[in-house]
């Protein structure tokens, strides 16, 4: 392969992403932002793009603030496709 590309994920592999936890108040689940930098095409400057997802907290321990690995799982429900993992630091 050539520098600038990555090999392809096994077949079954599911995406892994951080955020940031920014709504606790439903039931089993938390809505997590998850920051991404990106370079301008043409004029080089950084930005950032965040997305948000709604992911599926079993036990309820993520709270508005912490910062939460999640990932991709099948769909739970109309809009939930994402799991907590962990939560890898708590809010202050």
């Amino acid at each position: 392969m050539s520098e600038g590309q990555q090999a392809p994920r096994p077949r079954g592999a599911r995406k892994v992403r951080t955020g940031t936890v920014v709504s606790d108040g439903m039931a089993k689940s938390v809505v997590v932002a998850i920051a991404r930098r990106v370079t301008h095409g043409l004029y080089g400057k950084q930005a950032t793009r965040t997305t948000r997802v709604v992911a599926h907290d079993e036990r309820n321990e993520a709270h508005v603030g912490d910062v939460v690995k999640i990932a991709e799982t099948r769909p739970l429900s109309k809009t939930k496709r994402w799991r907590v993992l962990a939560v890898v630091e708590r809010a202050r």
